[in-house]
Protein backbone atom coordinates (compact mmCIF):
# COMPACT_ATOMS: atom_id res chain seq x y z
CA UNK A 1 0.00 0.00 0.00
CA UNK A 2 1.17 3.91 -0.49
CA UNK A 3 -0.85 6.23 0.47
CA UNK A 4 -0.66 9.15 -2.16
CA UNK A 5 -1.14 12.81 -0.31
CA UNK A 6 -3.73 15.43 -1.61
CA UNK A 7 -6.77 13.22 -2.31
CA UNK A 8 -10.11 12.82 -0.48
CA UNK A 9 -10.57 9.65 1.49
CA UNK A 10 -13.39 10.49 4.01
CA UNK A 11 -15.02 12.44 1.19
CA UNK A 12 -14.93 9.65 -1.20
CA UNK A 13 -16.43 7.31 1.75
CA UNK A 14 -19.41 10.00 2.50
CA UNK A 15 -20.50 10.26 -0.70
CA UNK A 16 -20.47 6.70 -1.15
CA UNK A 17 -22.51 6.66 2.35
CA UNK A 18 -24.77 8.96 0.84
CA UNK A 19 -25.81 6.93 -1.98
CA UNK A 20 -27.73 3.93 0.56
CA UNK A 21 -29.99 4.29 3.02
CA UNK A 22 -29.63 3.04 6.78
CA UNK A 23 -27.93 -0.55 6.32
CA UNK A 24 -30.18 -2.28 8.67
CA UNK A 25 -30.67 -5.00 6.58
CA UNK A 26 -27.53 -6.58 7.06
CA UNK A 27 -28.18 -8.43 10.48
CA UNK A 28 -31.24 -10.07 8.44
CA UNK A 29 -27.87 -12.24 6.84
CA UNK A 30 -26.65 -13.21 9.94
CA UNK A 31 -28.38 -16.29 10.61
CA UNK A 32 -26.46 -17.88 7.86
CA UNK A 33 -23.19 -18.40 10.58
CA UNK A 34 -25.29 -20.10 12.81
CA UNK A 35 -23.75 -23.11 10.04
CA UNK A 36 -20.43 -22.38 11.60
CA UNK A 37 -21.37 -23.54 15.02
CA UNK A 38 -21.21 -27.38 15.23
CA UNK A 39 -24.10 -28.73 17.28
CA UNK A 40 -21.83 -30.18 19.85
CA UNK A 41 -20.57 -27.19 20.74
CA UNK A 42 -20.83 -26.90 25.04
CA UNK A 43 -18.99 -24.23 26.84
CA UNK A 44 -16.73 -25.39 29.40
CA UNK A 45 -17.24 -24.46 33.11
CA UNK A 46 -14.53 -21.55 32.95
CA UNK A 47 -15.37 -20.48 29.64
CA UNK A 48 -17.83 -17.56 28.86
CA UNK A 49 -20.54 -18.84 27.27
CA UNK A 50 -19.95 -18.04 23.21
CA UNK A 51 -22.94 -17.19 21.10
CA UNK A 52 -22.56 -17.44 16.96
CA UNK A 53 -22.34 -13.85 15.81
CA UNK A 54 -26.16 -14.51 14.16
CA UNK A 55 -27.37 -14.69 17.59
CA UNK A 56 -26.53 -11.82 19.02
CA UNK A 57 -29.59 -9.86 17.67
CA UNK A 58 -32.09 -10.49 14.32
CA UNK A 59 -33.20 -6.92 14.90
CA UNK A 60 -32.50 -3.99 13.05
CA UNK A 61 -30.33 -1.46 14.58
CA UNK A 62 -32.73 0.86 15.53
CA UNK A 63 -32.50 5.19 15.90
CA UNK A 64 -33.99 4.35 19.55
CA UNK A 65 -31.46 1.23 20.77
CA UNK A 66 -28.29 3.37 19.35
CA UNK A 67 -29.59 6.64 21.56
CA UNK A 68 -30.07 3.93 24.59
CA UNK A 69 -26.85 2.70 24.11
CA UNK A 70 -24.86 5.96 24.16
CA UNK A 71 -26.91 6.80 27.31
CA UNK A 72 -26.11 3.63 28.86
CA UNK A 73 -21.86 4.57 27.72
CA UNK A 74 -22.51 8.15 29.01
CA UNK A 75 -23.68 6.30 32.46
CA UNK A 76 -20.88 3.68 32.59
CA UNK A 77 -18.34 6.81 32.23
CA UNK A 78 -20.15 8.43 35.23
CA UNK A 79 -19.83 5.40 37.11
CA UNK A 80 -16.48 5.72 37.09
CA UNK A 81 -15.71 9.25 36.73
CA UNK A 82 -18.18 10.34 39.67
CA UNK A 83 -16.68 7.51 41.94
CA UNK A 84 -13.31 8.57 41.02
CA UNK A 85 -13.70 12.21 42.07
CA UNK A 86 -15.76 11.53 45.41
CA UNK A 87 -13.46 8.13 46.51
CA UNK A 88 -10.20 9.45 45.14
CA UNK A 89 -9.17 13.10 43.82
CA UNK A 90 -7.04 14.33 43.75
CA UNK A 91 -4.84 11.66 43.97
CA UNK A 92 -4.09 9.56 39.96
CA UNK A 93 -6.20 6.86 40.22
CA UNK A 94 -9.31 4.76 41.76
CA UNK A 95 -8.97 2.05 43.59
CA UNK A 96 -12.82 0.83 42.72
CA UNK A 97 -13.03 -2.13 44.61
CA UNK A 98 -12.09 -0.73 48.28
CA UNK A 99 -13.25 2.65 46.93
CA UNK A 100 -10.33 4.46 47.99
CA UNK A 101 -7.47 6.63 45.72
CA UNK A 102 -4.06 5.62 44.29
CA UNK A 103 -0.87 7.74 43.79
CA UNK A 104 2.58 7.36 43.36
CA UNK A 105 4.47 4.06 45.27
CA UNK A 106 6.78 5.82 47.81
CA UNK A 107 7.46 2.70 50.15
CA UNK A 108 8.24 0.77 46.59
CA UNK A 109 10.38 3.16 44.06
CA UNK A 110 11.29 0.20 41.77
CA UNK A 111 7.43 -0.42 41.17
CA UNK A 112 7.74 0.71 37.56
CA UNK A 113 3.65 -0.34 36.88
CA UNK A 114 2.62 2.27 39.15
CA UNK A 115 5.56 4.44 39.43
CA UNK A 116 5.76 5.32 35.32
CA UNK A 117 2.55 6.31 35.53
CA UNK A 118 1.18 7.82 38.70
CA UNK A 119 2.84 10.85 39.17
CA UNK A 120 0.64 12.34 42.29
CA UNK A 121 -1.01 14.75 39.57
CA UNK A 122 -4.01 14.26 39.32
CA UNK A 123 -3.61 12.30 36.37
CA UNK A 124 -7.35 10.43 36.14
CA UNK A 125 -9.14 14.27 36.07
CA UNK A 126 -6.39 15.78 34.06
CA UNK A 127 -7.15 12.72 31.44
CA UNK A 128 -10.35 12.75 31.27
CA UNK A 129 -11.16 16.81 30.57
CA UNK A 130 -12.06 16.64 27.06
CA UNK A 131 -14.10 13.71 27.73
CA UNK A 132 -16.09 16.05 29.68
CA UNK A 133 -16.77 18.09 26.62
CA UNK A 134 -17.14 15.81 24.42
CA UNK A 135 -20.22 14.45 26.39
CA UNK A 136 -21.48 17.99 26.76
CA UNK A 137 -21.10 18.51 29.77
CA UNK A 138 -19.81 22.15 29.55
CA UNK A 139 -20.22 22.84 33.49
CA UNK A 140 -18.28 19.96 35.15
CA UNK A 141 -15.36 20.88 32.01
CA UNK A 142 -15.22 23.94 33.83
CA UNK A 143 -15.00 22.99 37.13
CA UNK A 144 -13.02 20.12 36.20
CA UNK A 145 -10.76 22.74 34.69
CA UNK A 146 -10.49 25.13 37.87
CA UNK A 147 -9.50 22.16 40.04
CA UNK A 148 -6.65 20.84 37.73
CA UNK A 149 -5.71 24.80 38.15
CA UNK A 150 -5.83 24.56 41.96
CA UNK A 151 -4.57 21.25 43.02
CA UNK A 152 -2.07 20.02 39.74
CA UNK A 153 1.32 20.83 39.72
CA UNK A 154 4.67 19.39 39.07
CA UNK A 155 6.94 20.68 41.76
CA UNK A 156 7.06 16.99 42.77
CA UNK A 157 9.96 14.78 43.08
CA UNK A 158 8.37 12.02 41.08
CA UNK A 159 10.20 9.38 38.72
CA UNK A 160 7.91 9.17 35.71
CA UNK A 161 7.60 7.54 32.33
CA UNK A 162 8.36 10.07 29.93
CA UNK A 163 6.19 8.35 27.36
CA UNK A 164 3.00 8.21 29.80
CA UNK A 165 3.25 11.72 31.11
CA UNK A 166 3.40 12.77 27.20
CA UNK A 167 0.64 11.22 25.69
CA UNK A 168 -1.67 10.92 29.10
CA UNK A 169 -0.81 14.28 31.11
CA UNK A 170 0.62 16.79 28.62
CA UNK A 171 -1.80 15.64 25.39
CA UNK A 172 -4.70 16.03 27.97
CA UNK A 173 -3.40 19.45 28.80
CA UNK A 174 -2.51 20.43 25.18
CA UNK A 175 -5.90 18.85 23.82
CA UNK A 176 -8.53 20.90 26.91
CA UNK A 177 -6.51 24.48 25.90
CA UNK A 178 -6.75 23.98 22.47
CA UNK A 179 -10.85 23.39 22.94
CA UNK A 180 -10.79 26.25 25.08
CA UNK A 181 -9.26 28.61 22.82
CA UNK A 182 -11.28 27.28 19.39
CA UNK A 183 -12.98 30.48 18.87
CA UNK A 184 -16.30 28.75 17.40
CA UNK A 185 -16.50 26.76 20.45
CA UNK A 186 -18.33 23.87 18.60
CA UNK A 187 -18.31 21.61 21.68
CA UNK A 188 -19.88 24.38 23.67
CA UNK A 189 -19.71 26.78 25.84
CA UNK A 190 -16.76 25.67 27.59
CA UNK A 191 -14.50 28.65 27.99
CA UNK A 192 -13.42 29.09 32.36
CA UNK A 193 -14.45 32.54 33.25
CA UNK A 194 -11.14 34.71 32.93
CA UNK A 195 -8.87 31.62 31.42
CA UNK A 196 -5.78 32.71 30.18
CA UNK A 197 -4.27 30.32 28.59
CA UNK A 198 -3.38 28.66 32.55
CA UNK A 199 -3.40 25.03 31.14
CA UNK A 200 -0.81 25.70 28.50
CA UNK A 201 1.21 26.71 30.96
CA UNK A 202 0.95 23.77 32.79
CA UNK A 203 1.74 22.39 29.72
CA UNK A 204 5.29 23.81 29.24
CA UNK A 205 5.69 23.71 33.16
CA UNK A 206 5.61 19.57 32.11
CA UNK A 207 7.72 19.56 28.93
CA UNK A 208 10.32 21.87 30.42
CA UNK A 209 10.57 19.39 33.12
CA UNK A 210 10.71 16.42 30.60
CA UNK A 211 13.66 17.89 28.35
CA UNK A 212 16.33 16.47 31.06
CA UNK A 213 15.18 13.33 29.19
CA UNK A 214 17.02 14.08 26.05
CA UNK A 215 20.33 15.46 27.40
CA UNK A 216 23.79 12.87 27.89
CA UNK A 217 22.49 10.44 24.62
CA UNK A 218 24.61 10.12 22.22
CA UNK A 219 21.99 8.81 19.45
CA UNK A 220 19.44 11.70 20.62
CA UNK A 221 17.05 8.82 21.69
CA UNK A 222 15.76 10.46 24.97
CA UNK A 223 16.01 8.60 28.58
CA UNK A 224 12.95 6.57 29.22
CA UNK A 225 12.33 8.14 32.79
CA UNK A 226 12.66 11.59 34.58
CA UNK A 227 12.58 12.63 37.67
CA UNK A 228 10.41 15.37 37.77
CA UNK A 229 12.36 17.81 40.10
CA UNK A 230 16.43 16.54 39.01
CA UNK A 231 16.02 14.63 35.66
CA UNK A 232 17.45 11.70 34.31
CA UNK A 233 17.64 9.32 37.72
CA UNK A 234 21.46 8.27 38.12
CA UNK A 235 20.24 4.79 38.05
CA UNK A 236 18.29 5.10 35.59
CA UNK A 237 18.22 2.51 32.30
CA UNK A 238 20.06 2.90 28.93
CA UNK A 239 17.21 1.00 27.27
CA UNK A 240 13.99 2.49 25.83
CA UNK A 241 11.02 0.83 23.72
CA UNK A 242 10.79 1.90 20.54
CA UNK A 243 7.15 3.53 20.89
CA UNK A 244 8.59 5.45 24.01
CA UNK A 245 11.17 7.33 21.96
CA UNK A 246 9.12 7.68 18.69
CA UNK A 247 5.43 8.79 20.09
CA UNK A 248 6.12 11.85 21.50
CA UNK A 249 6.10 13.93 18.16
CA UNK A 250 2.90 15.04 18.42
CA UNK A 251 2.38 16.44 21.88
CA UNK A 252 6.24 17.53 22.04
CA UNK A 253 5.22 20.21 18.30
CA UNK A 254 2.11 20.95 19.51
CA UNK A 255 3.57 22.27 21.98
CA UNK A 256 6.74 24.04 20.54
CA UNK A 257 4.04 25.86 17.92
CA UNK A 258 1.77 27.22 20.53
CA UNK A 259 4.92 28.30 21.81
CA UNK A 260 6.23 29.61 19.22
CA UNK A 261 9.82 27.52 20.48
CA UNK A 262 11.11 24.89 18.55
CA UNK A 263 13.10 22.96 21.23
CA UNK A 264 10.77 20.38 21.97
CA UNK A 265 9.77 19.44 18.52
CA UNK A 266 13.22 19.14 17.25
CA UNK A 267 13.71 16.84 19.61
CA UNK A 268 10.86 14.89 19.41
CA UNK A 269 11.74 14.74 15.90
CA UNK A 270 15.35 14.14 16.46
CA UNK A 271 14.06 10.97 18.09
CA UNK A 272 11.93 9.80 15.95
CA UNK A 273 14.95 10.38 13.49
CA UNK A 274 17.28 8.39 14.90
CA UNK A 275 14.96 5.41 15.31
CA UNK A 276 14.16 5.28 11.70
CA UNK A 277 17.83 5.65 10.83
CA UNK A 278 18.08 2.25 12.16
CA UNK A 279 15.90 0.41 10.81
CA UNK A 280 17.16 -3.05 9.22
CA UNK A 281 19.09 -2.08 6.02
CA UNK A 282 17.31 -5.37 4.38
CA UNK A 283 13.79 -5.43 5.84
CA UNK A 284 13.02 -1.73 6.56
CA UNK A 285 11.55 -2.72 10.34
CA UNK A 286 12.91 -2.07 13.74
CA UNK A 287 13.23 -3.73 16.89
CA UNK A 288 11.22 -3.03 20.19
CA UNK A 289 14.11 -2.06 22.21
CA UNK A 290 17.23 -0.11 22.15
CA UNK A 291 20.41 1.57 23.88
CA UNK A 292 19.98 5.63 23.61
CA UNK A 293 23.88 5.44 23.75
CA UNK A 294 24.76 2.30 21.75
CA UNK A 295 22.38 2.65 19.28
CA UNK A 296 21.90 -1.23 19.56
CA UNK A 297 18.55 -2.99 19.23
CA UNK A 298 18.50 -5.09 22.31
CA UNK A 299 15.11 -5.77 21.43
CA UNK A 300 15.16 -7.84 18.02
CA UNK A 301 11.17 -8.47 17.70
CA UNK A 302 9.08 -5.87 15.40
CA UNK A 303 5.40 -6.38 15.40
CA UNK A 304 2.21 -4.67 15.73
CA UNK A 305 1.85 -4.57 19.80
CA UNK A 306 3.39 -2.82 23.18
CA UNK A 307 6.42 -1.23 22.62
CA UNK A 308 6.16 -0.16 18.97
CA UNK A 309 2.09 0.24 18.52
CA UNK A 310 2.27 3.80 18.77
CA UNK A 311 5.22 4.55 16.53
CA UNK A 312 3.79 3.63 13.28
CA UNK A 313 0.64 5.63 15.01
CA UNK A 314 2.59 9.01 15.26
CA UNK A 315 4.23 8.38 11.94
CA UNK A 316 0.91 9.00 10.06
CA UNK A 317 -0.82 11.19 12.73
CA UNK A 318 2.06 13.77 12.85
CA UNK A 319 1.81 14.51 8.83
CA UNK A 320 -1.69 14.59 9.13
CA UNK A 321 -1.53 17.68 11.54
CA UNK A 322 1.47 19.09 10.37
CA UNK A 323 2.24 18.06 7.03
CA UNK A 324 5.97 17.43 7.09
CA UNK A 325 6.44 15.06 4.29
CA UNK A 326 9.34 13.58 5.91
CA UNK A 327 6.54 11.38 8.24
CA UNK A 328 4.51 10.58 5.47
CA UNK A 329 7.31 8.87 3.72
CA UNK A 330 8.29 7.09 6.85
CA UNK A 331 4.94 5.68 7.16
CA UNK A 332 4.72 4.69 3.89
CA UNK A 333 7.88 2.51 3.91
CA UNK A 334 7.71 1.28 7.33
CA UNK A 335 3.53 -0.05 6.27
CA UNK A 336 5.30 -1.28 3.32
CA UNK A 337 7.64 -3.24 5.18
CA UNK A 338 5.15 -3.96 8.11
CA UNK A 339 2.75 -6.11 5.19
CA UNK A 340 5.84 -7.81 3.73
CA UNK A 341 7.20 -9.43 6.65
CA UNK A 342 4.57 -9.17 9.67
CA UNK A 343 1.55 -10.12 7.59
CA UNK A 344 0.58 -14.04 6.97
CA UNK A 345 -2.81 -15.69 5.77
CA UNK A 346 -4.43 -14.33 2.72
CA UNK A 347 -4.86 -10.97 1.54
CA UNK A 348 -7.66 -9.34 2.32
CA UNK A 349 -8.88 -8.59 -0.88
CA UNK A 350 -8.61 -12.43 -2.22
CA UNK A 351 -11.12 -12.56 0.90
CA UNK A 352 -13.29 -10.46 -0.59
CA UNK A 353 -13.36 -11.91 -4.28
CA UNK A 354 -13.50 -15.49 -3.14
CA UNK A 355 -16.03 -17.60 -1.20
CA UNK A 356 -13.99 -20.24 0.50
CA UNK A 357 -10.44 -19.30 2.37
CA UNK A 358 -8.86 -21.21 4.85
CA UNK A 359 -5.93 -19.20 5.30
CA UNK A 360 -7.21 -15.84 6.92
CA UNK A 361 -5.25 -13.22 7.45
CA UNK A 362 -3.48 -11.94 10.82
CA UNK A 363 -0.18 -10.31 11.60
CA UNK A 364 2.53 -12.22 13.75
CA UNK A 365 5.83 -11.40 15.44
CA UNK A 366 9.30 -11.46 13.61
CA UNK A 367 12.69 -10.65 14.25
CA UNK A 368 13.57 -7.01 12.71
CA UNK A 369 16.59 -8.33 10.70
CA UNK A 370 14.96 -11.88 9.10
CA UNK A 371 11.32 -11.31 9.54
CA UNK A 372 11.31 -14.94 10.74
CA UNK A 373 8.43 -15.92 13.53
CA UNK A 374 10.00 -14.95 16.87
CA UNK A 375 6.64 -16.51 18.98
CA UNK A 376 3.45 -17.00 18.88
CA UNK A 377 1.39 -14.63 20.15
CA UNK A 378 -0.08 -11.17 19.55
CA UNK A 379 -0.78 -8.74 22.62
CA UNK A 380 -3.67 -6.38 23.38
CA UNK A 381 -2.32 -3.53 22.10
CA UNK A 382 -2.47 -4.30 18.47
CA UNK A 383 -5.78 -4.18 18.01
CA UNK A 384 -5.08 -0.42 17.42
CA UNK A 385 -3.67 -1.02 13.89
CA UNK A 386 -7.31 -1.67 12.60
CA UNK A 387 -7.61 2.29 13.23
CA UNK A 388 -4.21 3.15 11.59
CA UNK A 389 -4.95 1.30 8.98
CA UNK A 390 -8.16 3.21 8.69
CA UNK A 391 -6.51 6.37 8.88
CA UNK A 392 -4.25 5.43 5.90
CA UNK A 393 -6.93 4.21 3.86
CA UNK A 394 -6.31 0.74 3.87
CA UNK A 395 -10.47 -0.38 4.61
CA UNK A 396 -10.06 -4.20 3.35
CA UNK A 397 -7.24 -4.76 5.92
CA UNK A 398 -8.55 -2.87 8.34
CA UNK A 399 -11.65 -4.78 8.22
CA UNK A 400 -9.63 -8.10 8.46
CA UNK A 401 -7.42 -6.82 11.82
CA UNK A 402 -10.19 -5.72 13.32
CA UNK A 403 -11.88 -8.97 12.90
CA UNK A 404 -9.37 -11.13 14.31
CA UNK A 405 -9.15 -8.71 17.47
CA UNK A 406 -13.06 -8.91 18.09
CA UNK A 407 -13.14 -12.50 17.44
CA UNK A 408 -10.77 -12.95 20.55
CA UNK A 409 -13.19 -10.49 22.36
CA UNK A 410 -15.72 -13.06 21.61
CA UNK A 411 -13.84 -15.76 23.03
CA UNK A 412 -13.62 -14.14 26.17
CA UNK A 413 -15.99 -11.13 26.28
CA UNK A 414 -12.54 -9.07 27.11
CA UNK A 415 -9.57 -8.76 25.51
CA UNK A 416 -6.22 -10.68 27.09
CA UNK A 417 -3.20 -8.99 26.93
CA UNK A 418 -1.72 -11.46 25.69
CA UNK A 419 -3.14 -14.34 23.02
CA UNK A 420 -1.44 -17.27 22.01
CA UNK A 421 -2.29 -18.22 18.29
CA UNK A 422 -1.05 -21.04 17.56
CA UNK A 423 -1.91 -22.91 21.04
CA UNK A 424 -5.37 -20.97 20.56
CA UNK A 425 -5.22 -19.74 24.38
CA UNK A 426 -4.78 -16.65 26.41
CA UNK A 427 -1.36 -16.91 28.30
CA UNK A 428 -1.36 -13.71 29.59
CA UNK A 429 -4.88 -13.12 30.95
CA UNK A 430 -5.42 -10.02 32.79
CA UNK A 431 -7.12 -7.05 30.98
CA UNK A 432 -7.15 -3.49 32.24
CA UNK A 433 -9.60 -2.71 30.24
CA UNK A 434 -8.10 -1.27 27.77
CA UNK A 435 -9.75 1.49 24.87
CA UNK A 436 -8.03 -0.57 21.28
CA UNK A 437 -10.78 -2.47 20.18
CA UNK A 438 -12.92 -0.15 20.84
CA UNK A 439 -10.87 2.75 18.99
CA UNK A 440 -10.91 0.56 15.69
CA UNK A 441 -14.24 -0.31 15.74
CA UNK A 442 -15.19 3.50 16.30
CA UNK A 443 -12.92 4.58 13.19
CA UNK A 444 -14.41 1.69 11.25
CA UNK A 445 -17.91 2.69 11.82
CA UNK A 446 -16.80 6.29 10.75
CA UNK A 447 -15.39 4.90 7.82
CA UNK A 448 -17.92 2.80 6.53
CA UNK A 449 -21.42 3.20 8.26
CA UNK A 450 -21.70 -0.39 8.38
CA UNK A 451 -24.04 -0.96 11.49
CA UNK A 452 -22.13 -4.28 11.77
CA UNK A 453 -19.46 -2.12 14.21
CA UNK A 454 -22.57 -1.07 16.31
CA UNK A 455 -23.12 -4.44 17.48
CA UNK A 456 -19.77 -5.19 17.91
CA UNK A 457 -19.51 -1.74 20.63
CA UNK A 458 -22.77 -2.73 22.05
CA UNK A 459 -21.33 -6.65 22.62
CA UNK A 460 -18.11 -4.76 23.79
CA UNK A 461 -19.69 -2.30 26.37
CA UNK A 462 -22.40 -5.07 27.93
CA UNK A 463 -19.54 -6.87 28.35
CA UNK A 464 -17.68 -4.46 30.44
CA UNK A 465 -21.05 -3.77 32.29
CA UNK A 466 -21.11 -6.85 32.96
CA UNK A 467 -17.83 -8.55 34.00
CA UNK A 468 -16.02 -5.17 34.80
CA UNK A 469 -18.29 -2.62 36.91
CA UNK A 470 -16.93 -3.15 40.92
CA UNK A 471 -18.60 -1.30 44.26
CA UNK A 472 -17.36 1.92 42.98
CA UNK A 473 -16.25 2.12 39.39
CA UNK A 474 -14.79 -0.12 36.94
CA UNK A 475 -11.97 -2.71 38.08
CA UNK A 476 -9.27 -4.73 35.83
CA UNK A 477 -9.90 -8.26 34.73
CA UNK A 478 -7.03 -9.99 36.34
CA UNK A 479 -7.97 -12.93 34.29
CA UNK A 480 -10.37 -12.77 31.41
CA UNK A 481 -11.53 -16.49 32.19
CA UNK A 482 -12.47 -16.56 35.31
CA UNK A 483 -13.42 -12.53 35.14
CA UNK A 484 -11.78 -12.09 38.85
CA UNK A 485 -10.84 -8.28 39.42
CA UNK A 486 -7.62 -6.53 40.38
CA UNK A 487 -8.26 -3.44 42.50
CA UNK A 488 -7.39 -0.50 39.94
CA UNK A 489 -9.02 2.03 37.34
CA UNK A 490 -6.64 3.00 34.42
CA UNK A 491 -7.12 6.78 33.29
CA UNK A 492 -7.40 5.44 30.24
CA UNK A 493 -10.97 3.96 30.55
CA UNK A 494 -12.12 7.30 31.52
CA UNK A 495 -9.86 9.23 28.65
CA UNK A 496 -10.91 6.13 25.99
CA UNK A 497 -12.81 3.36 26.62
CA UNK A 498 -15.58 5.06 27.53
CA UNK A 499 -15.15 7.97 24.83
CA UNK A 500 -14.65 6.00 21.82
CA UNK A 501 -18.08 3.61 23.43
CA UNK A 502 -20.00 6.70 23.98
CA UNK A 503 -19.28 8.61 20.04
CA UNK A 504 -19.51 5.67 18.37
CA UNK A 505 -23.51 5.62 19.11
CA UNK A 506 -23.89 9.47 19.64
CA UNK A 507 -23.69 9.79 15.66
CA UNK A 508 -25.37 13.34 16.05
CA UNK A 509 -22.29 14.66 17.97
CA UNK A 510 -20.23 17.67 16.78
CA UNK A 511 -16.91 15.05 16.48
CA UNK A 512 -18.92 12.72 14.20
CA UNK A 513 -20.86 15.50 11.92
CA UNK A 514 -17.62 17.23 11.59
CA UNK A 515 -14.95 14.01 11.78
CA UNK A 516 -12.77 15.12 9.41
CA UNK A 517 -11.86 18.33 11.18
CA UNK A 518 -10.30 16.39 14.01
CA UNK A 519 -7.77 14.05 15.33
CA UNK A 520 -7.55 11.51 18.33
CA UNK A 521 -4.39 11.20 19.92
CA UNK A 522 -2.57 7.76 20.64
CA UNK A 523 -4.51 8.48 24.30
CA UNK A 524 -7.61 9.71 23.00
CA UNK A 525 -7.41 13.37 23.44
CA UNK A 526 -8.99 15.81 20.78
CA UNK A 527 -7.21 17.80 18.65
CA UNK A 528 -8.88 20.11 16.11
CA UNK A 529 -7.17 20.56 12.61
CA UNK A 530 -5.62 24.02 12.11
CA UNK A 531 -3.76 25.25 9.31
CA UNK A 532 -2.02 27.59 11.90
CA UNK A 533 -0.30 24.42 13.40
CA UNK A 534 1.43 23.79 10.57
CA UNK A 535 2.65 26.75 10.79
CA UNK A 536 6.45 26.84 12.03
CA UNK A 537 6.05 30.32 13.89
CA UNK A 538 9.56 31.08 14.50
CA UNK A 539 10.44 30.26 10.98
CA UNK A 540 7.06 32.82 10.24
CA UNK A 541 6.21 30.07 7.03
CA UNK A 542 4.10 27.55 6.66
CA UNK A 543 5.06 24.44 4.91
CA UNK A 544 1.40 23.89 3.38
CA UNK A 545 -0.41 21.14 2.13
CA UNK A 546 1.85 19.15 -0.72
CA UNK A 547 4.30 21.79 -0.29
CA UNK A 548 1.53 24.61 -1.60
CA UNK A 549 1.39 27.15 1.41
CA UNK A 550 -2.40 28.10 0.41
CA UNK A 551 -3.73 24.80 1.13
CA UNK A 552 -2.87 24.07 4.36
CA UNK A 553 -4.87 20.82 4.62
CA UNK A 554 -8.03 21.27 7.72
CA UNK A 555 -9.14 17.73 7.05
CA UNK A 556 -8.31 14.24 8.94
CA UNK A 557 -8.95 11.90 6.84
CA UNK A 558 -9.26 14.00 3.11
CA UNK A 559 -5.23 13.43 3.22
CA UNK A 560 -4.99 10.11 1.58
CA UNK A 561 -6.53 7.33 -0.37
CA UNK A 562 -5.83 3.56 -1.32
CA UNK A 563 -6.89 1.26 -4.57
CA UNK A 564 -9.04 -0.34 -1.52
CA UNK A 565 -10.73 2.79 -0.55
CA UNK A 566 -12.37 3.31 -4.02
CA UNK A 567 -13.31 -0.71 -3.18
CA UNK A 568 -15.44 0.08 -0.51
CA UNK A 569 -18.61 0.60 -2.40
CA UNK A 570 -21.49 1.67 -0.56
CA UNK A 571 -23.93 -1.72 -1.57
CA UNK A 572 -21.32 -3.37 1.28
CA UNK A 573 -23.42 -1.36 3.94
CA UNK A 574 -26.02 -3.96 3.19
CA UNK A 575 -23.56 -7.04 4.06
CA UNK A 576 -21.72 -7.91 6.36
CA UNK A 577 -18.12 -6.76 6.28
CA UNK A 578 -16.92 -10.26 5.66
CA UNK A 579 -18.17 -13.59 4.19
CA UNK A 580 -19.43 -15.54 6.94
CA UNK A 581 -17.02 -18.56 5.46
CA UNK A 582 -13.99 -15.88 6.43
CA UNK A 583 -15.67 -14.78 9.47
CA UNK A 584 -15.90 -18.51 10.51
CA UNK A 585 -11.89 -19.04 9.51
CA UNK A 586 -10.86 -15.94 11.58
CA UNK A 587 -12.73 -17.49 14.63
CA UNK A 588 -11.56 -20.84 13.86
CA UNK A 589 -7.96 -19.53 14.17
CA UNK A 590 -8.85 -18.31 17.69
CA UNK A 591 -10.08 -21.06 18.92
CA UNK A 592 -13.42 -19.42 19.55
CA UNK A 593 -15.18 -22.70 19.22
CA UNK A 594 -12.91 -25.01 20.98
CA UNK A 595 -12.73 -26.99 24.37
CA UNK A 596 -9.59 -25.13 26.07
CA UNK A 597 -10.77 -23.53 29.00
CA UNK A 598 -7.95 -21.01 28.96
Amino acid sequence: MQIRAGLDLWGLINRMCMMAAAANVLWSLLPQLLLLVPDSHKATENMTTISPVSSLTHRPFSKERRLQLREDARRMFYWGYDNYMHHAFPDDELNPINCSGRGHDWEDLSNTNINDVLGDYSLTLVDTLDTLAIMGNTSEFKRATQLVLQYVSFEKCTTVQVFEATIRVLGALLSAHLLIQDPAQPLGSISPQEYSGELLELAHDLGARLLPAFENTTTGLPHPRVNLCYGVPADGTLETCTAGAGTLTVEFTLLSRLLGDPVYESLARRSTRALWERRHKHTGLVGNVINIQTGQWTGRMSGLGAGIDSFYEYLLKSYILFGEREDLEMFNEMYQSVMRYLKRGRSCRDVFRETEVHNPPYYVNVDYATGRILNYWVDSLSASFAGVQVLAGDLEEAICTHAFHYSIWRRYKAMPERFNWQQKASNVHFYPLRPELVESTYLLYQATHNPFYLHVGRDILESLERHAKAKCGYATLHNVVHKTHEDRMESFFLSETCKYLFLLFDTENVVNRHASDYLFTTEGHLIRLDPTLRERVWKKESRGYCGDPTQAIARTNESFVTHSCSMYAASRRYTLPLTPMELGNIEALVGLYGNTNT
